[in-house]
């Protein structure tokens, strides 16, 4: 029985590594061209709740309209501005990114101006 090939396990490792580089890669890219759909139906979804609902409260408006939300990755946020302590609390943040499977987030004010995207 012959022992590990030094070269053969080299070369899984690099094939490895750019599997794994390129899948980051391609998720970066993905979020980034997302960004722009998410701030317009961020907005567009700030209007309509703006008509409905109280603001002032900083709701998440993908969890108050997961119907009308569809921004994989994404959720949009009511916060205060200038934002407030308040505002960074993990009770005041939308479920879906508190649970992980929302990365980004579009923040809007009570106005639906835009605050901060991450």
């Amino acid at each position: 029985m012959r022992g590990f090939n030094p070269w053969l396990i080299g070369m899984i490792v690099v094939f490895v590594g750019a599997v794994l580089f390129m899948t980051l890669a391609l998720y970066g890219i993905m979020a980034k061209n997302a960004a722009p759909k998410a701030i317009d139906d961020c907005r567009t979804l700030c209007m309509r709740a703006k008509a409905e609902y109280d603001l002032s409260n900083g709701p998440c408006l993908s969890d108050i309209y997961p119907d009308k939300w569809n921004v994989p990755d994404w959720v949009c946020d009511v916060a205060h501005s200038p934002r407030q302590p308040v505002d960074n609390l993990p009770e005041n943040q939308c479920s879906a990114f508190r649970a992980g499977m929302a990365h980004h987030f579009v923040e809007v004010d009570e106005n639906c101006n835009v605050i901060r995207i991450m």
